[in-house]
């Protein structure tokens, strides 16, 4: 175990690959990554958070304007990984059966058949997910929170690991219907991936020009290595101190004056089990403020309703992420000299002022 004085001696040097962490988990998510940015152009933080999402056992939201590549990346990180993959197209006229699964009687047999549904997945790629009804967006809350679903009183448990990436244009509203906060509030995070640069919308052209990389795209990794990668993110510690801090944050927009609605205590988990995943992505066994930090807008924004005079003033629930942090106390590490280890039984923090980021 490498300790905070193994690298406050090496000057700070950024913390190494650890034998149980990062050896393995790097190797498959490198070919993971690699082969999402194959097809995703010049978005390598997009494509870290999907994974981390991935390794964090959560969903992912992915909201932005048309035709930047929404559906492509999730296509490219379900192709990504060997592992069963079924696409829905919301549409107004769609079924929470379509979803989910029917009883049908058989003659045969002279008893009801179960047919599973699109549900029935290890990931499930939900396009345009705000063009279906309330009725059957519902239909996904079960399976999303408990990995099962409950047909005619029957219980039935999804494949493992499960991930649902939903798409969704927060620009053309006609006949949507936005998502409630419950269905919200389930998506570990929500990411934009936003206008390609000039270098990059260039290589697109090289690489998209003729045939889509999609169709030549190969699994890079098994299903069993991701969840053993998931075992892995799960050990990940994080000490007291973080955890506060984590739970500090989500406590400061329950009582912001700018938002109306604050984040859940489910928000609380996910932005842990986040944490750990970037932290895992990073080499360490162990989770720093950082991680917390990096994710804190992906992890809650989306979950945050702005009241009334806020929309008036345009502040965004990002903004408002973006100044809890800053006036949020961060921990700091016990300094070197106060002989105060960071190993999985002993880190421990002082309290410092928020830094600006």
């Amino acid at each position: 175990m490498t300790t905070y004085e193994d690298r406050a001696s090496h000057g700070g040097a950024p913390d190494r690959a650890y034998s149980r962490v990062g050896d393995d988990l790097t190797a498959v998510v490198e070919r993971v990554r690699d082969s999402v940015e194959s097809v995703i152009e010049g978005k390598p933080e997009v494509v870290r958070l999907s994974l981390t999402v991935l390794l964090a056992e959560g969903h992912l939201l992915i909201e932005d304007v048309p035709g930047v590549g929404k559906t492509m990346l999730a296509k490219a990180l379900a192709r990504s990984i060997d592992c069963s993959v079924q696409r829905i197209q919301f549409t107004p006229d769609l079924l929470p059966s379509d979803i989910t699964g029917v009883s049908i009687w058989d003659q045969q047999r002279r008893d009801f058949e179960f047919k599973p549904g699109a549900i029935f997945a290890q990931v499930v790629i939900g396009d345009e997910i705000n063009r279906a009804s309330p009725k059957t967006q519902s239909a996904l809350l079960e399976s999303m929170e408990e990995r099962q679903v409950t047909i005619d009183g029957t219980t039935y448990e999804l494949p493992s690991p499960f991930m649902v990436v939903a798409t969704q244009n927060p620009v053309e509203m006609e006949g949507t219907y936005p998502l409630p906060e419950a269905q919200r509030d389930r998506f570990m995070a929500r990411v934009s991936v936003g206008y390609p640069s000039p270098e990059a919308e260039l290589e697109m052209l090289d690489v998209h020009g003729g045939v889509s990389p999609l169709e030549d795209l190969q699994p890079v990794a098994h299903a069993h290595e991701i969840l053993k990668l998931i075992e892995t993110v799960r050990a990940v510690h994080v000490a007291e101190p973080v955890r506060r801090y984590v739970v500090e944050l989500v406590s400061a927009t329950r009582t912001h004056p700018d938002l109306r609605l604050g984040a859940s205590p489910r928000a609380t988990l996910h932005l842990l089990r986040a944490a750990k995943a970037a932290a895992a992505l990073n080499g360490r066994e162990y989770a720093l403020p950082d991680d917390v930090q990096a994710l804190a807008a992906a992890v809650l924004a989306h979950r945050l309703l702005p009241t009334a005079q806020a929309q008036l003033n345009r502040r965004t629930a990002e903004q408002v992420v973006q100044e809890i942090l800053q006036r949020t106390p961060v921990p700091a590490a016990a300094p070197h000299e106060t002989g105060i280890g960071m190993g999985r039984g002993g880190l421990r923090y002082g309290r410092q002022q928020p830094r600006r980021l």
